[in-house]
């Protein structure tokens, strides 16, 4: 049976790998060891060949990539635990940062996000949302590319010039909504949503990789900037575990997971997200465990996660909470209600005694049954529990198996350029009536210049090949991407309107 040690009270308890993508919650106040455990469970991932991605909040993870520095009292814990193979050792991670500072750049596009996500994003109300449902549906009709700002601000630009008979083909739209959405792309833009959006977009599979010894790569998610902007970071969580559920196969209950997600400040996916969206994150964590994914949340207080999802972690760890307010006395008894009572244990008084490395321990045993509380000693990591310098991370990132996939963006011709190639067009199509005839050279030249802009010439495709080709993709990919948004609309609960 693949199980992982997780630490040791009146005897070892272990976390089987058939029961992980069951989901779990790693809780405790700041400064009692919950970083650590979850770093501990990463690498033992990783040594069952299981991918990892994890979100780096405060930096303090990038340890995962270096060896950690042998010390008598980690030896003597690991000896008190009953490890037997315990020595120091690196793990094979991949950096990641949306803004491509200190990792690979992280991508989608504003197609693939859909206007359901982006809704969320930019704090549309109801009124402003249609309108983008309307802003998507247009593109899809005229064949238009949506990959990064620009062209989503190029839509925008058309609707609103051409406002009249699109509210009479798709429904009405009023100028001022128009208006706040485009202030609202403008502040994405300015919040670092400029990097995220556009090509190359992440393939999946990057995230789900193996090195040639067999061990998961750990996916490691620069954050302590993004956080900054939590309608970014809840956004790109919810989105990245849409694209999961939308993507993989059905697997059930594999023997082991094929991939981990770790969230770090859980409380950011949840604070200010309205019940309709809420009642759709509920609904993806149900069905994701069936493709082979686990997802675990840190945070400092269970009660950080809503109720209806907390009832679906099964697997959990929760170090210590000082009862010191109110609010702390709520949490302390709601962690204590969540588990399995042990007779051995008042659970409510001893969550407040725990030491640093110390927590309560309770996983899916067989037939997915948790088990009985235990308190229990944390195994320590073998990797660094502390941060990896910048020259170390530069290195880690230098010998990536990703190589120079991401690092490089690319635009190619989406709706920004389609939508300045017409208006270009229209412009030197209407030569005024004034001209003088003393000027024929010049129309000679205008007009060989018209040419190729229509026909093009050798170094350059000219409109008509652009657009002739520009209606074949539309053909192959406008169903599709109708298609993809309509998965991810009906996930979120939330219908394209015309």
């Amino acid at each position: 049976m693949n199980t992982l040690l997780i630490g040791k009270g009146d005897q070892q308890v272990h976390l089987n790998l058939k029961y992980a993508n069951r989901h779990g919650l790693i809780a405790g106040a700041t400064g009692t060891g919950k970083t650590v455990s979850l770093m501990s469970l990463a690498e033992g991932f990783s040594r069952q060949g299981v991918p990892v991605f994890i979100t780096d909040v405060k930096g303090d993870i990038s340890g995962l990539a270096m060896a950690g520095t042998p010390s008598e009292k980690l030896l003597q814990r690991a000896a008190q635990i009953g490890i037997e193979d315990y020595h120091n050792e690196a793990n094979p991670v991949v950096l990641w940062d949306l803004a491509g500072i200190q990792g690979h750049p992280l991508r989608t596009t504003i197609s693939e996000m859909g206007p359901t996500l982006l809704s969320r994003i930019l704090e549309l109300n109801d009124t402003q949302s249609g309108i983008l449902d309307i802003v998507f549906q247009l593109a899809d009709d005229q064949g238009l590319l949506l990959l990064d700002l620009d062209d989503l601000r190029a839509m925008l630009a058309l609707v609103a010039e051409e406002r009249k008979d699109v509210s009479a083909k798709y429904g009405l739209i009023s100028a001022q909504s128009l208006a706040a959405i485009q202030r609202s792309v403008l502040g994405l833009e300015r919040d670092g949503g400029k990097d995220f959006f556009g090509e190359p977009a992440l393939q999946l599979d990057d995230l789900m990789r193996t090195n040639l010894q067999g061990r998961g790569i750990i996916n490691l998610l620069a954050a302590n900037k993004l956080i900054l902007t939590p309608r970014l970071y809840s956004s790109f969580l919810l989105w990245l575990l849409s694209e999961l559920f939308e993507n993989l196969p059905e697997v059930g209950d594999p023997e082991k997971p094929k991939l981990v997600f770790f969230i770090d400040e859980a409380h950011l996916l949840f604070e200010g997200c309205p019940p309709s969206l809420l009642k759709r994150v509920e609904q993806i964590m149900r069905l994701i465990r069936s493709k082979g994914v686990g997802v675990y949340f840190c945070s400092q207080f269970p009660d950080d996660v809503p109720g209806e999802i907390l009832g679906q972690l099964g697997n959990r760890i929760q170090h210590a909470l000082r009862a010191y307010t109110p609010r702390d006395q709520k949490a302390v008894k709601t962690a204590a209600e969540t588990f399995v009572p042990n007779p051995k244990l008042v659970v409510s008084e001893v969550i407040s005694q725990l030491g640093v490395g110390e927590a309560l321990v309770s996983m899916l045993a067989d037939k997915g049954v948790p088990t009985m509380v235990e308190r229990a000693l944390i195994a320590p990591p073998r990797c660094r529990m502390g941060p990896a310098t910048s020259e170390e991370l530069h290195q880690v990132r230098a010998q990536s198996p990703i190589g120079g996939k991401y690092d490089h963006s690319i635009n190619r011709e989406s709706a920004y350029e389609l939508l300045n190639q017409r208006r270009t067009g229209v412009a030197t199509s209407n030569p005024t009536s004034t001209a003088n005839d003393g000027q024929t050279g010049q129309k000679a030249e205008e007009q060989g210049w018209f040419s190729e802009l229509i026909f093009g010439n050798k170094r350059r495709q000219g409109l008509a090949e652009t657009l002739s080709k520009q209606a074949a993709r539309t053909v192959g990919s406008q169903l599709g991407k109708q298609i993809l948004r309509g998965i991810l609309g009906g996930i979120l609960g939330k219908s394209s309107r015309r």
